[in-house]
């Protein structure tokens, strides 16, 4: 009788412990905010939060390339150097993050809730929409200008432009297709391509949104465009 009474009590103070625990994790999520925030409202949490800790999650080179004001560089693609960087940060105030596009933010900021940060705020779109809407930032100086384009496409024979990132999987996949279609038709079609991120205020004046971008052009006007990766023969059809 006692050894079922003991086991009875042992099983009642098992469970108001595990609901306990229950109620603690839920009372954490309920305190962690995570908010995917447009290019206008992410600015507003900065001005609201001069403090915040704004996070650039992209390569070095990509920061290098131009960034959001005082935004403090943790690569993701570098694990080591991620985790130490937010090691030292405060869980306690808010972290804003963001990335190119949103994939790599995305994840970082998933990794930041996991650990126990209570407001972390994502911009959605990353740095692309928020020079996408003329918002400030602190931009590298350089890169090619409309006027060095110009000299570029004052030749008889079509210009494929292509825009393309060093992080970009299918600009990497695009190249040795684009290498051989320089080759193959080098008699009638000059490729180039333009490192997009070294390169921001040209391909944002020609609207590049992602990335491989291609543009074809025929005495100095555009007459093609596409977004995406595209296969070989998809691409000679526009160049005949």
């Amino acid at each position: 009788m006692k050894t079922k009474f003991l086991a009875l009590t042992l099983f009642v103070i098992s469970l108001i412990s595990c609901q306990k625990k229950a109620e603690t994790t839920e009372n954490n999520a309920e305190a962690s905010v995570y908010e995917k925030l447009d290019a206008p409202s992410f600015a507003e949490q900065l001005k609201a939060n001069p403090n915040a800790q704004v996070l650039d999650v992209r390569t070095p080179e990509e920061y290098d390339s131009g960034h959001i004001g005082n935004a403090q560089n943790l690569n993701w693609n570098d694990a080591a150097a991620f985790d130490k960087g937010i090691a030292v940060l405060d869980k306690n105030e808010p972290v804003l993050v963001y990335c190119m596009a949103g994939s790599r933010s995305s994840a970082a900021a998933q990794k930041l809730q996991e650990l126990g940060f209570t407001k972390i705020y994502e911009l959605d779109g990353g740095y692309m929409k928020w020079r996408a809407a003329g918002l400030a930032d602190e931009v590298a100086s350089g890169g090619m200008t409309q006027a060095d384009l110009d000299k570029i496409l004052a030749t008889d024979k079509k210009v494929l432009i292509d825009f393309y990132t060093t992080w970009c999987g299918p600009c990497k996949k695009l190249k040795p297709t684009l290498e051989k279609i320089s080759e193959e038709m080098k008699d009638k079609v000059v490729v180039v391509s333009i490192d997009a991120e070294a390169n921001m205020a040209l391909a944002e004046s020609l609207k590049v949104e992602g990335y491989p971008t291609l543009i074809l052009y025929q005495n100095k006007k555009p007459i093609w465009r596409n977004l995406g990766y595209l296969e070989e023969e998809e691409i000679k059809k526009q160049l005949q």
